[in-house]
């Protein structure tokens, strides 16, 4: 508990001077002021985020978290439950979505197993973080113990602190988890207050049956477990997943040391609300990936102030949404630093 609050007390508001500064720059580059909408105000969070005018974006990182979840034996899920460990084993063998577009965009990945039930084998890709061999059923009880949703949080703090060592300019958390759109839509649920109707989706392709049936479940876990909305551990530990701790960790560790955090899709954003209620501050170090056609994304995007840098009707998550929109994000800072104003380019400016 004593890394999770010193973490807290270290996130600081975004750098001012720095803004002002990139701002400036940007309203004297040889373009018409505001010419290129969001590119512009992703640069000047950037500067603020990292506390420098002129942000370079070289070393990005996306950390792929995999947990499994007890509430799939309540059907909620149109995959087996193996299929978490078989995903991993394909993150290891480079052949995953979030490793081509990684690759694409030279992203460095880590494959984080931080409470799948099987064992995987020691591999030089794969980082054991193992808080139980998955979540307990959120439909009979709470999902971990409230000193579980602890250690999976420092987990994830020690994770972007160890990403910094070697290097980190950007980060991004994606997930893999079986049946875990149920615990995500149970957090947004309990922290933005809406019904679980509103927010619950298809997830990975249920049908519309299936989809009555989770609702159904998600509302009998939020019943019987009646998480505190105010408190982040306690939604965790009662309705949550490892791997949505993990990532909430994360988030909470890359704005403790000024690196800006690419929030994937409705799993990561679950665990960004996680992270916001414990540290509202937070918030100011996140930048929406995307919006995700799963139902209730939006919802919890706006509850968090957050505007998507791309819209593609994605829902794969493992981190390809922030793999995609870390590239918008360093073309943002490379304008700022790059492009020569007005004065630098020996061209006038208008009268």
């Amino acid at each position: 508990m004593e890394k999770l609050q010193q973490t807290i007390e270290s996130i600081k508001p975004l750098d001012e001077n720095a803004m002002a500064k990139a701002k400036e720059r940007q309203d004297q580059l040889t373009k018409p002021r505001g010419s290129l909408g969001v590119l512009e105000s992703l640069s000047i969070k950037v500067a603020g985020i990292k506390g420098n005018p002129m942000p370079v974006i070289r070393d990005k990182a996306v950390i792929v978290v995999a947990g499994d979840h007890g509430v799939a034996e309540e059907g909620v899920s149109a995959y087996p439950q193996e299929v978490t460990a078989q995903m991993v084993y394909n993150f290891l063998a480079g052949n995953a979505g979030i490793n081509v577009l990684a690759r694409h965009e030279g992203i460095r990945i880590t494959v984080v197993d931080a409470g799948i039930i099987s064992e995987i084998p020691p591999d030089n890709n794969l980082v054991i973080e193992k808080i139980g061999h998955g979540t307990n059923n959120i439909a009979k009880g709470p999902a971990m113990t409230r000193e579980q949703a602890i250690l999976s949080l420092e987990s994830g703090i020690s994770l972007a602190i160890k990403e910094k060592e070697k290097g980190l300019d950007i980060i991004g958390a994606g997930d893999m988890g079986i049946a875990n759109t149920t615990p995500s839509t149970a957090i947004a649920s309990v922290c933005t207050k809406k019904k679980v109707s509103k927010i619950a989706g298809l997830g990975t392709g249920i049908s519309k049956e299936q989809l009555k049936l989770k609702i159904k479940i998600i509302e009998k876990a939020i019943k019987i477990n009646n998480p505190d909305s105010k408190d982040g551990i306690d939604i965790l530990s009662k309705v949550g997943g490892f791997e949505i701790g993990t990532i909430a960790g994360i988030i909470l560790g890359a704005a403790s040391i000024q690196i800006p955090v690419v929030i994937d899709g409705f799993i990561s954003t679950a665990g960004a609300l996680i992270a916001a209620t414990l540290c509202p501050q937070v918030k100011s170090y996140m930048i929406a990936a995307h919006s995700s056609v799963e139902s209730g994304h939006n919802i919890m995007l706006r509850f968090l102030g957050l505007q998507p840098v791309l819209d593609l009707k994605m829902r794969l998550g493992e981190g390809t949404g922030s793999a995609l929109a870390m590239g918008i994000i360093e073309a943002a800072c490379k304008i700022l630093c790059e492009m020569k104003t007005f004065k630098e380019a020996g061209v006038s400016d208008k009268e």
